[in-house]
């Protein structure tokens, strides 16, 4: 089976049908993962929005679309990388998901990431970072820099819809974004000449 046809086995078979959580109750669609899988780069956010949760589809909200825009800069489209999120439900009004709703969603996301087997992971935002990186990461300290574990790079950004809020964190989200790039093409140095 490919990597595409093991998440939607998982997706199918497993995850639509999750209730491990309260915030399957407030769901229109459980919104799992896009993008390629084959890629090795996974994208972790925190949770779906408002249209995520309408359209099943992460990051396609205004803070995904921005996402977009940040890396078209660096030749990046949902082709070359996996996108998710921690929680695959809403949580209400947008709200942070609480620590009991990460744990029970967790399992969904370690099967993604077992089957995706990344090489890089950027985590979208202290909630992701948090996480994924360490408890305590800082990410208006600590963005940007590199992290290696069990040969895993991993890294962080600031969340889009922080950007929508904050313009004035978008320079140094640039240059977090071209750190990116470089790491891709350290880490797969055939991608140099790719017509991205």
């Amino acid at each position: 089976m490919t990597k595409t046809e093991q998440l939607a086995v998982i997706y199918q078979t497993k995850c639509r049908d999750c209730r491990r959580c309260a915030l399957a109750q407030y769901r229109h669609n459980l919104v799992f993962g896009d993008g390629n899988p084959d890629r090795q780069i996974m994208l972790i956010g925190e949770g779906p929005g408002e249209q995520e949760d309408l359209t099943g589809i992460p990051f396609v909200g205004k803070a995904g679309q921005l996402l977009d825009q940040m890396l078209d800069i660096i030749n990046l489209t949902r082709e070359d990388y996996y996108i998710c999120n921690i929680v695959k439900c809403r949580p209400p009004q947008n709200r942070d998901p609480q620590t009991v709703e990460q744990d029970a969603c967790i399992h969904w996301l370690n099967q993604q990431i077992r089957v995706v087997e990344p090489k890089i992971v950027v985590c979208l935002g202290r909630i992701a970072a948090c996480r994924i990186i360490r408890d305590n990461y800082r990410i208006t300290r600590e963005h940007g820099r590199w992290e290696q574990r069990n040969g895993v790079w991993l890294t962080a950004i600031y969340h889009p819809s922080a950007l929508l809020r904050d313009v004035s964190k978008r320079p140094e989200t640039f240059d977090d974004l071209k750190s990116i790039q470089q790491k891709i093409w350290e880490v797969f140095p055939e991608r140099q000449s790719e017509p991205w």
